[in-house]
């Protein structure tokens, strides 16, 4: 295997700095996989799985720091850009044209490169015929780091959404780009806004949420597709509505997992994805008869009832196979609670601690606990014990009437599954700014006083229901921290006459074998895998008694080295805070640092984030710092941004 550092010159003369993987056998098809999550430094622990699939599958991997970040030139004006599509299909045709390339190119990734997979496919680049999107999404709008609902998402503001505008500050590795770094970095500082800036203005959904998602256009995408996803993740729900959706080639695998890698998340239990990737791309880059597509296009893993806890191993559960989707065996089912009673949800700005973040991933973004404290500040309907196992697989839908005092208002919607002995765990969730109700069309406000029809639903789940336990439905107007509280408190009315849990029930014995994956691999070595030395992890939630205010702190941070004789430094620091009895008043604050000392100088960028609401607006101060000393170093350079932002229907 040979390893080669390139650059890969853009129509407009800009140059994008890419690694490859060559196997020993050439010519062979080329897999890339395009982040703006810096190669050489902060993810260069990712060549591990980029060595298997060059080794093990004998293919050529080209790995991409995308325009404007990492060693790539240019700026790096926003998430999922126009421009970042042009670039990678120009990246496309250029692998194809190579003496070492058979022509035929797949690409794949996690997260981002998940995301940018499928929109590349909608291009149609001529040599792209394969992608593997793992843990993406189909819709930026409803399932992104965002909005969830029409609500503004409050945990990752102090986390992936500020860490993003000090990462992109930071400058190109000087041992790969050479002569110019620093000028480079210069453009860089000057020319790089907080992304966040955009999407606190674009809260409603529209063009702009619409570029970049495939949904609801899905014949766009003619490639063969594997959709990967994880129940525990925050990109589950493309999988069988994408699957569903889509004609071409395709095929879904959903584990238990989260926004980690499948061998090592929590919770397990694990595979091995890498022979999976093999398979796909040999069948569609290689022609390689291998079985792939004759075998059930739909693998989940069904979880089963389990005590929950926020580091759980592994949940209970066994694998599935599905030939269809919708299911054949499947039944939706409808539960009614018991009276016609008008029941009351009374509106704190707190309700949803225990729920925690929809998108689990390594610590402090843990999963969901139990349930019951948060269920004892909800409307909560209980049925009676199961007599025998109730199997789910795809999306609950609730559908009940609701009466607002106020124009905006949120819903929040908890499935839970309780135990005899009183566990309350997670099953499915779901939150909605009711002025939203009407799904993509533009959003209405409520008339207060008058009665509201509306239909939630819930995020895409697998479960079964053991004999003996019970479900339950807990309403809230709010699912804080996950979310931003509503802009009002007060109460909701709901016609328990009106309210119905329409839930995707499998009924009878699986019609197909279950599918065989291949055990996860011994760890390898990452910036993670050892305690020793490493800064703590903090997940603390209070209440300030005097500031009658509930607050969650987080913290966490890392220490490796990397290539080029790079010593990293990482810290990530957040805090969110809402005033119980009035959420509209809450905030957010953030600090996300990165030091990266290399032979040849020491650099340091910050990022520090101060977000406040009023029931009216959002006010927004985003400071960005890079820094220098020595010499021939820029010094300490500091940009602020400040906006106070109407909130619209928010």
């Amino acid at each position: 295997m040979e390893h080669r550092h390139v650059w890969i010159a853009m129509e407009d003369g800009t140059r994008l700095a890419a690694r490859l993987f060559l196997p020993d056998e050439l010519p062979a098809a080329a897999i890339v996989d395009a982040l703006p999550y810096r190669m050489d430094d902060l993810t260069a622990s990712y060549a591990s799985e980029y060595e298997r699939l060059c080794e093990e599958g004998r293919f050529a991997v080209c790995r991409l720091d995308l325009r404007g970040t990492g060693s790539s030139e240019g700026i790096a004006l926003d998430e999922y850009d126009a421009q970042e599509q042009a670039d990678i299909c120009e990246v496309i045709a250029w692998l194809a044209a190579q003496d070492w390339c058979t022509g035929k190119v797949g690409m794949y990734g996690t997260s981002w490169g998940g995301f940018n997979s499928l929109q590349v496919a909608i291009e149609r680049p001529p040599a792209l015929h394969a992608i593997v999107p793992i843990y993406a999404s189909d819709d930026r709008y409803t399932d992104d780091v965002h909005y969830m609902g029409g609500v503004l998402k409050a945990l990752d503001l102090v986390d992936w959404v500020i860490y993003m505008a000090a990462c992109n500050v930071l400058p190109p590795v000087p041992a790969v780009y050479g002569e110019g770094w620093r000028d480079e970095w210069r453009r860089r500082i000057d020319g790089t806004e907080p992304w966040l800036l955009r999407w606190l203005e674009e809260q409603d959904d529209g063009p702009y949420w619409r570029h970049g998602s495939l949904r609801p256009a899905y014949e766009r995408i003619t490639c063969p597709t594997m959709i990967v996803a994880g129940w525990a993740d925050g990109y589950t729900n493309i999988a069988l509505r994408a699957f569903e959706a889509m004609s071409c080639q395709r095929r879904v695998i959903v584990g238990p997992w989260a926004h980690m890698s499948t061998a090592t998340s929590i919770p397990g239990p694990h595979i091995d994805l890498v022979p999976e990737l093999i398979r796909w791309f040999s069948r569609w880059l290689r022609d390689e008869r291998n079985g792939v597509d004759e075998e059930p296009p739909i693998a989940v893993f069904v979880r089963r009832s389990t005590r929950p806890a926020p580091d759980l191993a592994e949940v209970r559960g066994e694998w599935r196979s599905e030939p269809t989707w919708p299911a054949e065996r499947l039944r939706p089912q409808i539960l009614r609670p018991q009276g016609d009673d008008v029941d009351r949800i009374a509106v704190r700005g707190d309700v949803g601690t225990a729920a925690w973040i929809s998108c689990a991933g390594k610590p402090p973004w843990t999963l969901p606990d139990d349930q019951r404290e948060d269920d004892t500040r909800s409307l909560s309907y209980d049925w009676e014990p199961l007599e025998d196992e109730l199997e789910l697989l795809g999306h609950p839908r609730l559908r009940l009437t609701v009466t607002s005092p106020h124009r905006v208002a949120f819903l929040s919607a908890r499935f839970c599954d309780v135990f005899p002995d009183g566990t309350s765990a997670l099953v499915s969730r779901g939150v909605l700014n009711l002025t939203h109700r009407d799904g993509h069309a533009a959003p209405r406000p409520l008339e207060p006083g008058v009665p509201t029809p509306v239909e939630l639903e819930l995020e895409a789940t697998s479960w079964i229901f053991e004999a003996g336990h019970r479900i339950r439905l807990a309403l809230a107007g709010s699912d804080w921290p996950n979310t931003w509280p509503p802009p009002h408190a007060g109460s909701l009315q709901v016609a328990r006459a009106s309210v119905e849990l329409e839930l995707p029930v499998l009924e009878g014995p699986p019609i197909a074998d279950p599918p065989v994956f291949g055990p996860a691999p011994p760890p390898s070595k990452s910036p993670d895998d050892t305690e020793e030395g490493q800064p703590a992890v903090t997940r603390l939630i209070d209440f300030d008694v005097v500031g009658r205010q509930t607050r969650i702190v987080t913290g966490y941070g890392s220490r490796y080295d990397g290539p080029f004789g790079a010593t990293i430094e990482e810290r990530y620091d957040g805090a969110v805070g809402v005033a119980a009895s009035n959420p509209g008043r809450a905030w957010a604050s953030a600090r996300a640092r990165y030091d990266i000392a290399w032979p040849e100088t020491a650099v340091a960028t910050e990022a520090h984030l101060r977000l406040r609401s009023t029931s009216t607006s959002y006010h927004v101060v985003v400071e960005v710092i890079a820094s220098e000393d020595g010499p021939e170093g820029i010094g300490h350079v500091e940009r602020r941004f400040e906006r106070r932002i109407p909130r619209r229907l928010q």
